[in-house]
This record gives structure tokens, C-alpha cells and sequence, in this order.
């Protein structure tokens, strides 16, 4: 279990160092999601095709994935609070480059670099608050934190496409600059000094899921719902453009709804998880692909693509939830590792997504996308319906 010796001096500057650390985590996650909103802007301008811009999503899921669990181990002697404020430096260094970058290509090398930092943070940040939070509060700064990650995941896209909608994506990723530096501060100052425990060395992180089945089983789901909906959701609005012929004013509104929907979905899951946690995933796993379905099949009307993003936001949000759950349900006494791989299997998913969506978006037409996370989330249900005898019987 995660070791909680050491302690904030009162209970004000524990919820305030938890609150500093999900709004990092805020901070870093949307910055990861904001180009799939700005696909359309920064294509035009970069002068690409919409699936080559995609690859801005692709890389840094590659290297938050791929490198986490490396990174993760070689810094476990490295005091907590010293690694989240360097974590948050190279992120607002990497805003600030994205946004006055001449080139395409610098822009996705530093999204590379990025990506080391977001997929570090995401996977000790969970264990961080729970260590630095009154003990008996543990659980509840991991949920905090947990939701935090839930709803940058559904609001990250939308919001990028709010601040693009009124002044551009060079101006959007320049603010988010700027947010990158207050979060580095609050860490700073609010977050205490924090000697890592519960080392794990690399070669034990990725022994859990040999040793672990229950582990190894959700993050194959992992993989499949998020190859899925990353896969279509990062065409989402090149999809509607092209069946819909979808202003951008309708494009925002559609995404904010899908942000709200994404938000609900994740309070629901808040209090449907403690009755029913697999239930809540398979729930939320039929959403997403009935979702899909709907936005296929009535996308030529406003109605239409307004009620299949709210409850796509919706499902996602149960899901997202229910994930960081279920890992944590397998493996609570190396959550930290397990978040490592977790971790990795869900951003590297995320690049897979973006690269397999592109290349359908580019050779079989934007619908194919979606049909392809109809497939993907399908598959992630059957897999969790198919095993739940087993898991029971385990536990």
C-alpha cells in the first residue's frame, strides 16, 4: 500500500498541496487533448493534412506511455515535490515552444519531450496526494485527484476549441503556457518535501501484470476502449465538418456539450462505482459504442449530433472513472507501479488511436474512424463481460 508517514503540518495546506496537484494534473492533460479539437487550425496553418496534424497527439501519447514506466523507477530515490516541479517546467517550456514554433516539425519534438513529463506526473500523482493528505482522507485525495484526471480527459478537447474560437491555437497553447507556470508555483509552495518510498525497481513494474491477472485483464481493456474512442474522437471534428457540413460555432458547442456530458458521467461513476464497479464499466462501455452508432447513423441533423456527443461525453466520463478504479481494486498495494503501466498502456493507446484514426481519416474516409471505435469499445466490453466470473472467483 502507499506509505503515508509523511504528512502535511495541518489539514489546510493537505487539501491545498492535493488541489495544486489536480489542477497540474488538469493542466497537463488538456494540454496533451487540445489538438484534437484544433486539428482543422493547425493543418491550415501548418500546412498538412488533418492526419499528419494528428501526430501531435500521437507522439507525446508515445512517450508518456512508452517512457513512464522507465522514468518512473530511475526517480524513485528523487524527492516527490522536486520531481513534480520539473515535470511542470518542461510542460510550461513545451507550451511556450508549441506556440511561437516556426516549424511543424520542432513542434513535434517538443510535443515528444512533453510527453515524458505528462505520462511521470500522471502516474505518481495520485499516490503523491494520498501520501501528502490526512491519512484517514487518504482514499478521498485519491478520488479528488482521480476526478481531476477524469475531467480534463472530457473537457481538454472543448476547451482548447473555446480559447482557438476566440483568438487562435498559437494564442491557446500560449495561455495554457501561462496556466503551466501557476500550477508550477502552487506545487512549489503548497506540495511539502516528499522522499519517495515503496521503490520499485523497472524490472518489478513490469513483472505485476505477469504475476498479477486480475491487473493484466484491465489493461487490455485499457487499451481497447481507449484505442477506440481516442481513435474517433480525435476526427470528431473533421467527422462533422465533412457529414455535417458543421460550422466551427456548432463544432464548439457539440464539444462543450460533450465536455458537460463528460463531467455528469463522472460524478454519476463517483457514487455508482462503490455499488457496482464492473457494472459501471459496462455500462459506460455500451454508451460509448451505442454513442457512435447514433452519431453515424442521424449526423445530418443538429438534434442528432448534439444527443450522440452528450451521451458519448456522458459514457466516457463513467468509464474514465471506472478505469483508474479497476486498477487500483487490482493492485493496491503497488498502485504507483501499477499507475506506471496503466499509465503507459493508456497514452500509448492514445497514440495508437490518433495514428490508426489518421490513416483511416486520410484513405477510407472520416466515417471509417468512427466505425472503428464502434469496434474497439465493443471489443473492451465483451472482454470485461467475458471475464467476470473469473475476476470474482480470484478475488
Amino acid at each position: 500500500m502507499v506509505t503515508q508517514e509523511v504528512r502535511a503540518p495541518s489539514a489546510l495546506r493537505a487539501w491545498s498541496g492535493v488541489a495544486a496537484i489536480t489542477a497540474s494534473l488538469f493542466v497537463f492533460l488538456t494540454t496533451e487533448l487540445m489538438p484534437v479539437g484544433l486539428l482543422t487550425p493547425l493543418s491550415t496553418s501548418l500546412g498538412v493534412t488533418v492526419g499528419v496534424a494528428g501526430l501531435m497527439v500521437t507522439l507525446q501519447g508515445v512517450s508518456a506511455g512508452l517512457g513512464v514506466p522507465f522514468i518512473v523507477a530511475w526517480t524513485r530515490r528523487v524527492d516527490r515535490r522536486v520531481l513534480l516541479s520539473v515535470l511542470l517546467a518542461v510542460l510550461a517550456l513545451g507550451n511556450l515552444v508549441t506556440a511561437i514554433s516556426p516549424s511543424y516539425a520542432l513542434i513535434l519534438a517538443t510535443r515528444l519531450v512533453m510527453g515524458f513529463a505528462s505520462g511521470v506526473f500522471w502516474a505518481i500523482g495520485v499516490s503523491t496526494a494520498m501520501r501528502i493528505a490526512p491519512e484517514r482522507h487518504a482514499s478521498r485525495a485519491a478520488a479528488v485527484v482521480m476526478s481531476g484526471i477524469s475531467i480534463a480527459t472530457v473537457v481538454g478537447i472543448p476547451l482548447g476549441t473555446v480559447v482557438d474560437s476566440l483568438t487562435d491555437w498559437r494564442t491557446t497553447f500560449l495561455i495554457w503556457a501561462g496556466l503551466s507556470v501557476l500550477v508550477f508555483l502552487a506545487v512549489a509552495a503548497l506540495v511539502p518535501s516528499l522522499p519517495s518510498v515503496n521503490a520499485v525497481a523497472v524490472r518489478e513494474v513490469f513483472a505485476l501484470p505477469v504475476r498479477n491477472p486480475a491487473l493484466r485483464r484491465v489493461l487490455f481493456t485499457v487499451v481497447l476502449f481507449v484505442l477506440g474512442h481516442f481513435g474517433a474522437y480525435t476526427f470528431v471534428r473533421p467527422f462533422l465538418e465533412d457529414r455535417a457540413s458543421a460550422p466551427p460555432v456548432f463544432i464548439t458547442v457539440v464539444l462543450m456539450i460533450f465536455g458537460v456530458g463528460g463531467a455528469v458521467g463522472n460524478f454519476v461513476a463517483g457514487y455508482t462505482v462503490n455499488r457496482s464497479l464492473r457494472g459501471s464499466f459496462l455500462a459506460g462501455c455500451a454508451g460509448l459504442a451505442l454513442s457512435m452508432l447514433v452519431l453515424l447513423t442521424t449526423v445530418g441533423t443538429a438534434a442528432g449530433a448534439v444527443v450522440a456527443m452528450a451521451a458519448w461525453g456522458l459514457s466516457f466520463g463513467v468509464v474514465q472513472l471506472c478505469q483508474v478504479n479497476l486498477t487500483l481494486e487490482a493492485a493496491p498495494e503497488t498502485f504507483e507501479a501499477a499507475m506506471s503501466l496503466n499509465t503507459m498502456a493508456y497514452n500509448t493507446s492514445i497514440a495508437l488511436g490518433a495514428l490508426f484514426g489518421g490513416l483511416f481519416a486520410d484513405h477510407l474516409g472520416v466515417s471509417s474512424v468512427v466505425w472503428f471505435g464502434v469496434a474497439l469499445t465493443v471489443a473492451s466490453l465483451l472482454l470485461t463481460a467475458g471475464t467476470g466470473r473469473t475476476s470474482r472467483r480470484e478475488r
